[in-house]
């Protein structure tokens, strides 16, 4: 086949992106779209890319060094950082000179010099660079490449073609590839190459907000001369925000500067005419027509749109549109309320009740909505619930507001700031009692010490008989099976016992918080009541692995074999148990791991997520946290520091009985005050058994699941077990009934969910794709202090230790664990920590119960804590009134 060095923009259009690239492609569509002015022009294909890179067999040599640099930082987890920069640095320099120092052979030339004769051979242009991968759906790309304007004459076109070139590997394109994990090799660069408009105003415009993501606001930034001047940050732009074709926000700028095209080319920056500085850039009339444009190009393309635009002689002229990645997607739900498929909708995260913000994988996604409680639904790898019916009715409203204000005052605001949007969610009237919420009773059980163990004997049998019974099950009968398991699962977690006894310990942990601050004045005192609370199996988890130190620390040879598995990419090593038996004293340092394992093995990190690797199928994650214990404890410690909270908790009881019955009527308020205490310490710590369960139940399901992918990968169906990950719980079904995988569908799928983590999931999403996360309305908090949810009482001062991955935690005592969220499976670190300091949580979250249970200040639902708060840097926790000063 023979290549094609030039095409016309009028003959590219978006199935061409590995012909002309990203940008390419995009205005090959725009020019096809009625309506949509595109200057002329042409594209230089990435088959002339390929025939520069074949004059330079030293790009190859160069590429290879590129390439051991990213082996080199996976291993290492330090992609694109530390010392990686500088290597990267000059690394991707060199390879820029070797492109630009390519002479274009004369055939090429030939093509290029005579499609510009074409548009006119001394027209200025535009030269811009066409990635293959720019302007996808997943990964924009903008700004990683070059751009050059008013270039004017063949020899400056072929010059400035050969820097778009070697722009492909400037150094912030190849450290954005590599942080996406995109193979340099496998992008190419073509050109575009396009007639100049010399504008009165340019821009961008979104067509949906860039801040709050909706989809029906859409905003324009508009500055005098060229968008250069915007793009630079040399001025601030107008800005217009157009919802329903009129303009409801308009900030018009001082332009004191802009930029301009010379007449022999290039360009330069000019001062704006003193009397145009406070004019707008675009009047009201033409900022409602451009984004009027630029809903048609959003249809066209089939999503929101970032667009760049020209204005001259008032006419728009467009020369960019790509997809806007920044933007949270929308659940895809049908209409709850009955009206048509347009009704609004109000969706609530469930990872931030689950303390699990990660992306999850599709197989996990469907197993969570197939065994949940409600309907999820899916957008951006992340599972909401849909509460606009229960936000329609005005007593469901209330005591929906009052359940999630307890757990977390951001939601309740964000959804108090939707509610307060005119009729966004209508009124409707109140239907008759639907019964109690999510498994039967609303009355809070008795506390009678009875109930727990007869709740965890249940669970304990239900597994049990489901590990029995799945062994035989294989193939299409498994998936038969696993649908029964599922219903026995809701059962489960919908007996309305079970929802009594938790209902019953957070009930009584508010009342008295709530009380106790009425009678006492003391704010939080059920955190000091529940301290060492019986049966909480989160908790005995994290002291559970002291008991493990305490085996470990007087056998110095394992200590230090361990040291050297936590240095050597510890977290792949599935072998390091059995070479641990063969070192003295090794034996019983094993059989104490996998006596943990065996109770425990089935929790991790995001464990909702049933395709993340579990702890008994990566025991060496645990080797930091244990060799933290051996270092930073003594033997003995588990019991203490429980017997230590346990008479903590007693003294504080008789300190408030006794307070109480100081009081007028105080023998009442003291009969009241303990018969809570008593049944806050007699359920709250089965509040963490259900989640024990689930996860106990999903360990069963993903081993019985990973033994079907091993079939398959046998078999030839798919080349790796992990691929299944990537498949709906009934795509894998029908993989297994069929015997045939489309290997297209979960390399998509693969490139979705690694997109999927540069979102950041909002605690409250609308129909119109507003997100919304809420505000803490107080000011009650020091200066540049940090605003959280005060979920555990007292003060801490201490050491700063920002922790995004458990496995590499590196804790000393005293250490204030700073981390996104932590669920369960973050325990065995509050052991050895003074405080806690997280993004998302509530009031009933895993970690503010167990950092109750071990009496660490904590604040939980501070905005932007890990990048607010330098590792290692001092902070003061105020677990009580719920910020975080930072010291120095």
């Amino acid at each position: 086949m023979s290549e094609q060095y030039v095409l016309d923009l009028q003959e590219a259009d978006e199935t061409q992106i590995a012909v002309v690239g990203g940008k390419g492609a995009h205005l090959g569509g725009l020019s096809r779209i009625e309506g949509i002015r595109v200057p002329g022009g042409f594209c230089v294909t990435t088959d002339a890319f390929r025939r520069i890179m074949a004059e330079a067999p030293s790009i190859g040599d160069q590429l290879d060094e590129l390439d051991q640099l990213d082996q080199l930082s996976r291993s290492t987890r330090s992609a694109g950082e530390g010392d990686d920069r500088e290597t990267i640095r000059t690394l991707s320099a060199r390879i820029r000179r070797t492109i630009e120092g390519i002479a274009v052979p004369d055939d090429l030339a030939a093509a290029i010099t005579g499609a510009l004769a074409r548009l006119g051979e001394h027209t200025a242009c535009a030269v811009r660079s066409s990635a293959t991968a720019e302007d996808l759906p997943t990964a924009s790309f903008a700004g990683q490449q070059d751009t050059y304007l008013n270039v004017v004459g063949p020899e400056a076109v072929l010059q400035h073609i050969s820097r778009c070139w070697a722009s492909l590997f400037t150094e912030r394109a190849v450290t954005y590839r590599r942080r996406n994990g995109i193979d340099h090799r496998t992008v190419h660069m073509a050109v575009v190459v396009q007639q100049m408009v010399f504008p009165d105003a340019s821009g961008i415009l979104f067509t949906a907000d860039p801040v709050t993501g909706n989809r029906k606001v859409a905003t324009v930034d508009a500055g005098f001369g060229l968008g250069e001047a915007l793009v630079s940050g040399l001025v601030n732009p107008d800005v217009f925000k157009v919802r329903h074709g009129e303009v409801v926000e308009r900030v018009i700028a001082a332009k004191q500067r802009a930029v301009h095209a010379l007449p022999a080319g290039g360009t330069r920056e000019v001062a704006v005419d003193p009397q145009r500085q406070e004019q707008p850039a675009l009047t009201d009339a033409q900022a409602v027509r451009l984004v009027q444009l630029g809903r048609r190009i959003e249809a066209h393309f089939g999503r929101p749109q970032d667009i760049e635009w020209c204005l001259a002689d008032d006419d728009f002229r467009i020369v960019q549109s790509r997809p806007i990645t920044t933007l949270f997607p929308i659940p895809e739900t049908g209409d709850v309320l009955g009206t048509g498929a347009q009704e609004n909708h109000v969706y609530l995260s469930v990872g931030h009740q689950q303390m699990m913000t990660d992306p999850m994988k599709p197989l996990g996604i469907s197993m969570w909505q197939l065994t949940a409680m409600a309907p999820m639904h899916e957008a951006g790898g992340r599972l909401f619930v849909d509460a606009t019916r229960r936000l329609a009715s005005p007593a469901s409203r209330a005591a929906l507001l009052d359940v999630v204000g307890r757990g977390d005052p951001l939601i309740r605001d964000a959804l108090e700031t939707v509610l307060g949007r005119d009729d966004f969610v209508p009124s409707l009237p109140d239907a008759a009692p639907a019964g109690p919420p999510a498994g039967g009773a609303s009355a809070p059980a008795e506390p009678d010490p009875a109930i727990v163990p007869e709740l965890i004997e249940r669970s304990r049998t239900s597994i049990a008989a489901l590990e029995r019974d799945i062994r035989t099950k294989t193939g299409p009968a498994l998936f038969d099976f696993l649908l029964e398991a599922f219903d026995e699962h809701k059962r489960g977690l919908g007996d309305p016992l079970n929802f009594q006894a938790i209902m019953a310990g957070m009930e009584a942990t508010w009342w008295l918080n709530d009380q106790l601050q009425e009678w006492l004045g003391e704010k939080n005192a059920a955190d000091t009541l529940t301290l060492s609370a019986p049966g909480n199996i989160t908790s005995e988890m994290g002291l559970a692995l002291l008991d493990v130190a305490d085996v470990i620390r007087p056998k110095p040879e394992v200590v230090e074999f361990l040291r050297g598995v936590e240095h050597a990419g510890y977290a792949e090593n599935t072998t390091f148990l059995d070479e641990l038996a063969k070192l003295p004293g090794g034996t019983g340092a094993r059989d104490a791991i996998e006596a943990y394992l065996d109770r425990y093995g089935m929790r991790c990190v995001g464990e909702i997520d049933i395709t993340r690797p579990r702890w008994s199928e990566r025991p060496a994650t645990l080797v930091p946290v244990i060799l933290d214990n051996v270092r930073n404890f003594e033997p003995g410690a588990a019991e203490r520091r429980f017997e230590h909270g346990r008479q903590k908790a007693q003294q504080k009881e008789q300190d408030v009985l006794s307070r109480l019955r100081a009081l007028p009527d105080g023998d009442r308020k003291a009969d009241e005050a303990k018969r809570m205490i008593d049944q806050v310490r007699t359920f709250i710590g089965y509040r963490e058994y259900p989640k024990y369960g689930i996860i106990s139940r999903y360990f069963v399901y993903k081993r019985a699941l990973l033994a079907e992918a091993g079939r398959l990968v046998r078999a030839g169906v798919l080349p790796e077990k992990e691929d299944v990950f990537y498949l709906t719980f009934q795509e894998l079904h029908d993989v297994v009934r069929s015997n045939q995988a489309d290997g297209r569908l979960i390399q998509q799928r693969k490139d979705a969910f690694r997109s999927y983590h540069a979102l950041t999931p909002p605690r409250v999403l609308t129909s119109d794709g507003e997100a919304v996360n809420g505000a803490y309305r107080r000011d009650d908090a020091p200066a540049g202090a940090l605003i959280g949810l005060p979920v555990s009482t007292g003060t801490i001062e201490g050491r700063a230790r920002v922790i995004l991955d458990m496995a590499e935690a590196d804790l000393e005592e005293g250490d204030i664990l700073v981390t996104t969220f932590t669920d369960p499976s973050w325990s065995p670190l509050f052991v050895a920590v003074a405080g806690l300091v997280t993004e998302v949580g509530g009031q009933m979250t895993h970690g503010a119960v167990i950092a109750r249970e071990y009496g660490l200040p904590a604040v939980v639902g501070v905005d932007q804590a890990t990048r607010l708060i330098r590792d290692g840097q001092r902070i003061r926790v105020h677990g009580t009134d719920g910020y975080v000063e930072l010291l120095h």
